[in-house]
């Protein structure tokens, strides 16, 4: 029994040709480039979001507070994005992402200068829009690629965050010493860094993105879509709505496995810079852990994509779990404010979030024809932005209430709600 349902491949696969178009090296060429600048606009906000909130509200207990909010802005972007990629390309809808994360970054400049709080909330929420963005590019990667190599494309666009994201957290001291020589609070100079990388990326998406993945794979597979769909009906060549058909069971184990991981892994990691805080490191200490999990989520990509493309997507989801499980485990039972246990924690926690990543998205590119893969790709992304809004909020409610260890652990044990999810997914 595989993952691979028979009325998948021919919605997905790369039209017309056994071959990947010569179009697809330049497509990911434009995306690696505009995910290494937007890498380390995303890593900005993760690594003292929470510190800034907490030094401007006075509290740790609503830390989590703009992990939720630029995770809300999220979920609203990623509907803008997919419905603005569906009816003009993936080139607009990115690149209109990513500038408007830029102008939310510079946002949190001016409300940490003004020491204004709903400034600062309003300008996290619109931040948002950075991160939305940033995942769905992943999509673009896949959209010209063969079935079989789907994974691969979109780990390729995912690694390439690696250098961006591991370098946004190392870069903490040197933005921050850079805003307090300006006059700006030192917590805000990573946000002027996020402002850079994601005009920079929006700009190389404007100039480079071409073809347009999705528009081209929706041009190109027409034609061979109605010919297959003709020879198995014996003429009759309309293929009915995606509306009409509603979503195929591998689209709704991939959002399943996407929003639980999404959850876990954005509740764990926003506490964890405020529990080290909290037990005397200081922000260079919080950067390297912070550093070692970005790299954890992005760098085993390929891994990741290899083994949904070898093994398929429903095993990695189920490995995903298991990792995530680890991942708690090693993070709630650590000593407390144990930088060694705590960064290996961190490190499970990005790897679980990658291979639950890849395995979902797959899934989503694979089994979605290109007249409505935009839309509901964006649909799903609304709803892991929302996952991960509702992770962000409650951690900080959980720490405080319970401790850090009760929240790792949580995590670790919801993620093992994806077992029997997965092994009820099993696709004929």
């Amino acid at each position: 029994m595989t993952d691979a349902s028979p009325s998948a491949a021919p919605l997905a696969a790369t039209p017309g040709t056994d071959r990947t178009p010569p179009e697809q090296r330049k497509v990911l060429s434009a995306l690696v480039l505009a995910q290494v600048f937007s890498g380390a606009g995303l890593a900005a906000g993760i690594t003292v979001g929470a510190l800034l909130a907490q030094d401007m509200l006075g509290t740790a207990s609503l830390a989590g507070l703009p992990s939720a909010l630029f995770t809300i802005g999220s979920a609203a972007a990623a509907v803008v994005v997919g419905r603005l990629s569906q009816r003009s390309g993936r080139r607009a809808g990115l690149a209109l992402g990513y500038a408007v994360g830029a102008a939310g970054a510079l946002g949190v400049l001016l409300a940490a200068v003004a020491d204004s709080v709903p400034l600062l909330f309003v300008a996290l929420f619109v931040y948002g829009a950075g991160t939305a963005t940033n995942l769905q590019a992943r999509y673009a990667g896949a959209d010209l690629a063969l079935p079989h190599r789907k994974a691969r494309a979109v780990s390729t666009v995912l690694v390439a965050t690696t250098l961006g994201a591991v370098a946004g957290p190392n870069l903490v001291t040197v933005t921050g010493s850079l805003a307090a020589a300006w006059g700006i609070p030192r917590l805000a100079g990573p946000f002027g860094l996020a402002a850079v990388a994601y005009g920079t990326a929006a700009l190389v998406l404007v100039l480079l993105l071409r073809p347009d993945p999705l528009l081209l794979a929706r041009r190109l597979g027409a034609a061979e879509q109605n010919k297959l769909t003709a020879e198995q009906t014996g003429g009759q060549a309309d293929r009915p709505p995606l509306a009409a058909v509603g979503l195929p069971a591998g689209v709704r184990l991939g959002a399943a496995v996407m929003v639980v991981t999404q959850a876990v892994m954005v509740a764990v990691m926003t506490m964890t810079p405020v529990h080290l805080q909290h037990h005397g490191h200081e922000t260079a200490a919080i950067g390297v852990v912070i550093a070692v999990h970005v790299a954890a989520m992005y760098l085993p990509s390929p891994l990741s994509g290899w083994l949904v493309d070898k093994y398929g997507p429903r095993a990695v989801s189920a490995l995903a779990a298991l990792t995530l499980l680890g991942a708690g485990l090693v993070a709630g039972l650590a000593p407390a404010g144990a930088v060694w246990a705590l960064t290996l924690g961190l490190a499970l926690l990005g790897l679980g979030w990658s291979l639950g990543l890849v395995a979902g998205t797959t899934l989503l590119s694979r089994d979605l024809p290109p007249d409505g893969r935009a839309r509901v790709q964006g649909n799903v992304d609304v709803l892991v932005a929302i996952a991960g809004a509702g992770g962000g909020a409650l951690s900080g409610v959980v720490v405080a209430g319970a401790s850090y260890a009760a929240l790792a652990l949580g995590g670790g044990a919801l993620a093992l709600c994806l077992l029997p999810l997965v092994l009820a997914r099993r696709e004929h």
